[in-house]
């Protein structure tokens, strides 16, 4: 029996990396939040995509989508995705265990010792300097996970509109944040309805 070609063996692709248990879920979070000072879009990033790569930079984009969507904060609402996503309602209440335990100490600590500074010009001009560094290293991120955009089922072109007129909607219009999400979240889900519609039929041949 003749041996297949190695050109046209088929190449399975390596499993995706995961948490292998509860413990290094909840300390993976635990990290997360003790660095998520300001910056937490770059820090979860880096963190889930970068180091862990327990979410390729598509998935992260669509699950941070959907977390700016639900009501709360952005990163508790993906902590409680990815748990669920590994280890279920467990893994849910895990991954939130450890994005707010440790952090909720030192927000009670730094809190009690702000109060007594809090009228400091030092102190008030290097919360400044953190917004900037956080704002950058958000500008940082989205610049870096742009990319994953040529995957999404919308289009580059379309992604690339929505995004700009998002932007010129809140920043320079100051239109409402939960008007333009019904807007233009209504509209880009439309498309995407009608683009997944229309490969839904060309995979079955449909003209």
């Amino acid at each position: 029996m003749a041996s297949t070609p190695a050109e046209l063996t088929p190449v399975t692709p390596p499993p995706q990396p995961r948490p292998h248990s509860l413990p290094e879920l909840f300390w993976a979070f635990t990290a997360l939040a003790l660095q998520g000072f300001g910056g937490v879009l770059a820090i979860t990033q880096r963190e889930l995509v970068d180091k862990r790569q327990w979410l390729t930079p598509a998935q992260f984009i669509e699950d941070w989508a959907v977390a700016q969507v639900l009501p709360g904060p952005n990163v508790v609402n993906l902590a409680l995705m990815v748990g669920d996503r590994y280890f279920g309602v467990r893994g849910g209440m895990v991954a939130l265990a450890g994005m707010l335990g440790f952090p909720l100490l030192m927000v009670l600590a730094l809190a009690a010792l702000f109060a007594s500074v809090a009228d400091s010009p030092q102190v008030q001009g290097a919360l400044r300097g953190m917004g900037a560094v956080a704002a950058g290293m958000i500008v940082a991120t989205g610049l870096k996970l742009f990319a994953a955009l040529k995957q999404n089922v919308l289009g580059v072109l379309v992604c690339n509109a929505l995004a700009a007129i998002t932007f010129i909607s809140i920043a320079v219009l100051r239109w409402p944040l939960p008007w333009v999400l019904l807007g233009l979240g209504s509209l880009g889900s439309v498309w995407a309805y009608r683009q997944l519609g229309q490969l839904d039929r060309r995979a079955k041949g449909a003209p």
